[in-house]
């Protein structure tokens, strides 16, 4: 690969000031983790998003990205240029709050109590081998997404396949995570432990960010969406339903 090198500083960052262990390391180990100081008494329950909840809604931001790349795919096939600046923007997205952030929380606090409680192994394993080659993608997207390498249409073309194989692998990824590993790691996790993590995370992304990333990063996403004119939710409703009555 050519290129600058993006490494995931801040996912490096947490893990190593968090304490957590990832992957192969991290079951070597047996799953040592740094457990969370019990939540501050003038922390209100309802003003904690539940950990699995909070995994779940930046699940909605990687999805919005999905949807900034598929769109770029198609103007790709289209024969259309792409903007570096919105590929980078959207990798970037994934590299700071996906990779760099959200996938920590997921390989430190999640799957160790899955691996402990011997749930869903063999799903993890497959997990943490598509972090690693999401990674690589965005590695590639970021390194080659330059305007003067995007002049080139071969480069385009690996740019969309590449956008197209990480859209292939995060569709099912995430989805398997919604629907099984996070019910499975809520049913695993007592609820005061639940409530715990929930106010660790808030305090992880705050040393990690410094202010709420979450909007800031629903915010750059929204902005790519409207560079590349699929923001308006309205567009994407059928007119007419070829399944109502009648027709």
């Amino acid at each position: 690969m050519t290129g600058r090198s993006y490494l995931p500083s801040r996912r490096a960052a947490l893990l190593s000031g968090g304490g957590l262990l990832v992957g192969a390391g991290a079951a070597s180990a047996g799953w040592a983790l740094s457990d969370p100081a019990p939540a501050s008494a003038s922390v209100t329950v309802s003003a904690v998003i539940p950990p699995d909840d909070d995994l779940m809604r930046e699940h909605g931001v990687l999805k919005r990205v999905l949807l900034c790349y598929r769109e770029m795919i198609t103007r790709a096939q289209a024969g259309r240029p792409l903007s570096a600046a919105h590929v980078q923007g959207a990798a970037l997205i994934i590299h700071d709050f996906i990779e760099g952030f959200h996938e920590g929380l997921e390989e430190g606090y999640v799957f160790p109590r899955l691996a402990k409680a011997g749930v869903l192994v063999s799903t993890v394993d497959t997990l943490l081998v598509q972090h690693a080659r999401g990674r690589v993608i965005t590695q590639f997207l970021l390194a080659h997404s330059t305007a003067g390498q995007l002049a080139g249409a071969g480069v385009t073309t690996r740019i969309a396949a590449a956008m197209q194989a990480f859209v292939t692998m995060y569709e099912p990824h995430e989805a398997r995570e919604d629907t099984v590993v996070f019910p499975a790691f809520r049913q695993a996790v007592p609820p005061a432990e639940l409530a715990d993590l929930g106010q660790h995370f808030a305090d992880l992304e705050r040393q990690q960010f410094g202010t709420d990333e979450f909007t800031a990063m629903v915010d750059r996403v929204a902005g790519i969406e409207q560079e590349l004119g699929i923001y308006d939710l309205a567009q994407f409703t059928p007119v007419v339903s070829p399944y109502e009555p009648g027709e």
